[in-house]
């Protein structure tokens, strides 16, 4: 059975905290080859989400973090899915309880470009040119209210 998580980071216990990280260094650090720092120091902020799928070992198999920046706005990133995971919708169910929490406040994203339509089925629409972010094409990304 998978379950569905969300904690703020004073609620994640250290096992839990473990594999998020885990997950997260496997995806985008060693699968996309792509080093940078991934521990920014935003999963700590007391306003920061985690909503995570795993599965009934604890295995992490989907996760990503909801952020509040300046101006009320919130960020969605981290979106990540354990290569076992994929294609089998984890990711949109992610993306749709995090949309369900926010409600009816705007929120950002920064997409990998390949990724656009998952975001664009959660509501959200290009909104600025491509850039490249460590290496990796990306579009910002906004659901408007």
């Amino acid at each position: 059975m998978i379950r569905l998580h969300r904690a703020a980071a004073a609620e994640l216990d250290a096992p839990t905290l473990y594999r998020i990280l885990r997950l997260r260094s496997e995806v985008f650090v060693v699968e996309q080859d792509c080093p940078y720092q991934d521990i920014d120091g935003r999963d700590l902020e007391p306003g920061t989400a985690h909503m995570w799928l795993s599965e009934d070992d604890g295995e992490i198999l989907a996760y990503l973090r909801v952020l509040e920046d300046a101006g009320g706005i919130v960020r969605i990133g981290r979106v990540c899915v354990a290569a076992r995971g994929r294609r089998q919708g984890h990711a949109g169910t992610l993306l749709a309880a995090a949309v369900d929490g926010i409600g009816d406040r705007e929120a950002v994203l920064d997409a990998q470009s390949y990724a656009t339509a998952l975001y664009r089925d959660a509501g959200f629409e290009v909104d600025g040119p491509e850039f490249v972010e460590d290496g990796i094409p990306h579009v910002p990304m906004r659901r408007r209210i």
